[in-house]
């Protein structure tokens, strides 16, 4: 598929990465460091609205033809938002957490170009078996889910073993919401 005008992914994820690619598109990753802190009193929805779209404040003055793209992930339990874990005990906890119960994914996006910012989100509620502790040890030993908003990837041996269902978009629990994406990009590019 392509798009008459350059697409960048604002973007270290390689979950993100992959999905984009696999729509056939041709893209560049940029990525700067941007601060995720969040004001306190926003609800879910928009704190993911919101950091999608301050990480493309960071890129306004770059952009020249092109389309960038930004997207932010929270997994949130009930009223509280699970980040990503600072170590292996801050991930038992939020995976101890997660068991037995469902839980909400939010993916922020944010379209930036010379012309204006279109920004959405899409949520999926994922549904976790009751895990035991050895499962929750396993997995954090070997797939070391640090840089994974709520502690885990659905498409990694947790997500087999654990997740009973979804409703909603399996992509934007990835990490990226797809299909959306794909609509918005049309109407861009």
């Amino acid at each position: 598929m392509n798009f008459s005008r350059p697409i960048l992914l604002a973007s270290n994820s390689p979950r993100r990465k992959e999905l984009l690619a696999g729509l056939g598109l041709k893209f560049e990753v940029r990525v700067k460091e941007v601060n995720e802190d969040f004001p306190a009193h926003m609800q879910r929805e928009e704190v993911a609205e919101y950091l999608a779209s301050h990480k493309a404040n960071a890129y306004t003055d770059d952009l020249k033809d092109e389309v960038l793209i930004t997207a932010d992930t929270i997994v949130c339990l009930g009223d509280r938002i699970l980040n990503k874990p600072a170590h292996a005990t801050e991930a038992f906890d939020m995976l101890r957490a997660l068991s037995g119960t469902s839980h909400e994914v939010i993916t922020g996006v944010c379209l930036l170009t010379q012309e204006g910012r279109t920004v959405f989100h899409d949520t999926t509620k994922v549904y976790f078996k009751e895990l035991s502790d050895e499962e929750i040890n396993f997995y954090i030993q070997h797939y070391k889910p640090y840089d994974k908003a709520g502690a885990y990837g659905i498409q990694e041996w947790i997500g087999m073993i654990g997740i009973e269902k979804i409703e909603g978009s399996y992509f934007n629990v990835v990490g990226l919401p797809i299909q959306k994406l794909y609509q918005y990009l049309q109407q861009l590019v």
